[in-house]
């Protein structure tokens, strides 16, 4: 339950949330891996469920298997898909560890999707009812907003519940 500042805003004591799922939106990036710690410890605080997410878009699994092969088949997707599921194994198997010895129960999934990251996180957030989103400011692509990576700020404008980034 959260009760609001209505009259006397200086006097925030009586703010409680109830925290019993965490999303840590992850893509592999050292923020995003530094932001799934949070995640670790807020569960810890709150006995709460942590899921580990991380999105695939597959507008870029198709660019990807193009740069690998002249002529893209659903094959050929597939395979870069499994590559990146590899991949994002590592990071789960990292966050799993650190969850296991703080006594968390951790989720981790993948989700492919056409759309947005963005979009995708707010939806699963959503349905899965998460109470808390935790990511990084940025993550891997290297493209930079003045304060926020793109994915962070439509994340933050979109999401039902509060999203805490890491810097």
């Amino acid at each position: 339950m959260i009760s609001y500042c209505r009259n006397n805003c200086n006097k925030l004591s009586n703010l409680k949330a109830k925290i019993s799922k965490v999303l840590a939106a992850i893509d592999g990036s050292e923020l995003s891996i530094d932001a799934a710690d949070y995640a670790v410890l807020i569960a810890k605080q709150n006995n709460a469920q942590l899921i580990a997410l991380h999105v695939i878009r597959s507008e870029e699994a198709y660019q990807y298997a193009s740069n690998l092969t002249e002529v893209v088949t659903p094959t050929s997707v597939d395979s870069m898909v499994q590559t990146v599921k590899q991949d994002s194994q590592k990071w789960f198997d990292i966050i799993e560890q650190k969850s296991n010895a703080n006594n968390v129960q951790v989720k981790t999934d993948i989700m492919v999707s056409p759309n947005s990251t963005a979009g995708t996180i707010v939806d699963y957030a959503e349905r899965e009812g998460i109470d808390l989103i935790v990511m990084g400011t940025r993550g891997r692509s290297g493209f930079k907003k003045l304060l926020l990576g793109s994915t962070a700020s439509d994340v933050t404008a979109y999401a039902h519940c509060p999203v805490m980034i890491i810097k």
